[in-house]
This record gives structure tokens, sequence and C-alpha cells, in this order.
């Protein structure tokens, strides 16, 4: 009969399975018959001194550069892994990863990603990563429509015509919720008030979503005399793999929903009109119209790049923008 491990042997397991990550296997040197000895791990119990000749290694130990990316957003560590090799190779431990993972999809509970994660994805937490369909919080999804409208005859002009530009804006959260905004600004200007301390007068509205595979659905509550909900069928995707930067308007629909169905701006509206057909509404003064137009993919904008983004360019600039 096998004696039950005690907490300080499990916990002496889990370190030493940690620690190998910060060490730099370089077996190919000894082909050239040099023999150099990999960074010592953090809690490594060899007692001699070793002098790593990177500045930075020399200078921050290693518990306190694990330190420093614990705290890293995901897509930061995948820049800072491409820095050396150590940093790469530690950067692949599976605790940094497991973090993200479980953040991005709480939605899914703890038990259902644990499935998927050995079902899947062979365990490994940064292929989830890289693999699994996710919505990004770290930025906006834009969507930048535009069409020609007929103008008024003056003067010399007997034809004028006119581009309208227009965008539709999401945010999500991990906890389920989204923001969404529908206008003429520009990127730089929406971000700053696409929170949940947005005043009414910037015409944010909150919803609710979920995320099944690659699909989502969301629904938005207009409120008002006649409350009209606004309910999003979105397909996610990206230009390379785990990048999770487009996604395509499936369809967009507008019904009317009954006062007593729609209590708040708090409720959770997906819930309401879940089951619901697309020419289904609950309120006869409000039709339920299927959109056709303005169905232009989202483009996903990273907060650091708002200010930069070619979506930014005017109409006179940039007439029309292909997501890809």
């Amino acid at each position: 009969m096998n004696p039950v491990p005690s907490e300080v042997e499990l916990e002496s397991a889990l370190h030493l399975k940690t620690a190998q990550y910060f060490v730099t296997q370089r077996p190919w040197l000894d082909l050239y018959g040099k023999h150099v000895r990999p960074v010592a791990p953090f809690g490594s119990a060899s007692r001699k001194l070793y002098v790593d000749p990177a500045l930075i290694h020399r200078c921050l130990p290693d518990e306190l550069l694990f330190e420093v990316f614990v705290r890293m957003a995901p897509y930061d560590l995948g820049r800072a892994s491409c820095v050396c090799r150590k940093w790469r190779y530690t950067i692949r431990n599976p605790v940094f990863w497991r973090t993200a993972c479980l953040k991005a999809w709480q939605l899914s509970g703890l038990v259902e990603n644990y499935k998927m994660l050995q079902l899947k994805y062979e365990g490994s937490w940064r292929k989830m990563w890289l693999l699994r369909p996710r919505v990004r919080t770290d930025g906006l999804y834009v969507s930048r429509n535009t069409y020609i409208r007929a103008g008024v005859a003056e003067w010399k002009i007997t034809n004028p015509v006119h581009i309208v530009c227009y965008y539709r804006y999401l945010r999500f959260f991990p906890s389920g919720r989204f923001l969404y905004k529908n206008s003429s600004q520009k990127v730089k200007d929406v971000a700053k008030c696409m929170n949940f301390r947005s005043s009414k007068a910037d015409c944010v509205f909150g919803g609710h979503y979920t995320l099944s595979d690659d699909k989502v659905e969301a629904a938005v509550l207009y409120p008002g005399m006649r409350p009209t909900v606004l309910r999003i069928r979105l397909r996610l995707r990206g230009t390379i793999t785990g990048a999770n930067n487009r996604m395509d308007l499936l369809s967009l629909v507008t019904s009317g929903v009954d006062d007593n169905e729609a209590s708040g701006p708090e409720e959770d509206i997906l819930g309401v009109v879940e089951g619901w057909q697309d020419d289904e509404t609950h309120n006869p003064d409000v039709p339920a119209v299927s959109h056709k137009r303005g169905l232009t993919p989202f483009v996903f904008i990273p907060f650091e790049e708002v200010e930069t983004s070619v979506m930014n360019l005017p109409v006179e600039k940039m007439d029309y923008y292909v997501p890809g």
C-alpha cells in the first residue's frame, strides 16, 4: 500500500515542475566542444555561483522575473517571448496561460474548461489560448460603414452626392456583458467613453452576450417610450492563428419588447429574447426589422492603437475599408 504524499511533498513536486521552465537547454553547443551551463532555475540547490552574461538577468532574479510575467497580459507575454531564449522558455510555463484561459472563458465554468483542455487541446493551456475562439477584451471591435447619399443641387453643381461614414462599436467584458455604440465619431474619440460610467449623452448601451464555439449571440436594449431590442449574431475569426481580430456580422434584427419584459438597463435582455424568430416582436408599434445594410465585418483595434488606427481617416482619404 503506497503512502499518501504529504502536503509538503506535493508542494515540493509542484515547485520542481514549475522550476524546469526556467532552464534554457542548449545541447547543440556540445558539438563545438563547449560546455555552457544554463541559467540556474529559481530554487536551485546548486551552490556554485553563476553570473548570467545578460545585464537584466544579473539585476533581476528569476523569482522577480516570474512575478513580472504573471502580471502581464497574454499578448504582452507573446511579445516578451521574442526577447531571448530564456524568456521564451520561461513564458511557456502553463501557469501564465492557465490564468489567461480561465479568465477569457470564465462563463464556461471551471469544470467545462478543464474538460475542453483535455479533450481538444492535449492538456496544453497555451494551445487552448491560441486555437479556441474567444472574444477579445483588450480593445474595441469596430465596423466602418459607408453609403452614398444624394445632395441638394446648388450653384453649378447639379447632381451632388455625399459619402456618409458611420461606425458600430462593440466592447466585450469577460463577465458576459458588452457595450454598443452607433456613431459617426472616430475611434479615438469613442474609446474614451466606452465604459459603464458613460453618461446618457454618450449614447452607449449595455447588453449581454454568449459565446458558443465561434458564434456570438448578443442583445442590447434601447430604453424609451417604445423599448426596442437589438439582436446581433456574429462569427469570430482571425487573420492569423489566435488573433480573433475579426467578427462577421451574420444578422442584425430590431424588435419591440413589452414593458414588462424590459424592466431596466441591467436586465439580461438576451435571456428574454432567446429563441425569438427574426420576424418576432412583442410590441405591435415596433415591427421586427432584419437589416440588410451596414453589415461590414468588425475589425479589432487594441486600446493602445486607437489613436493611430487607419479607422480614424476621413472619407476624403479612405472612402472604403476592406476588413480582410
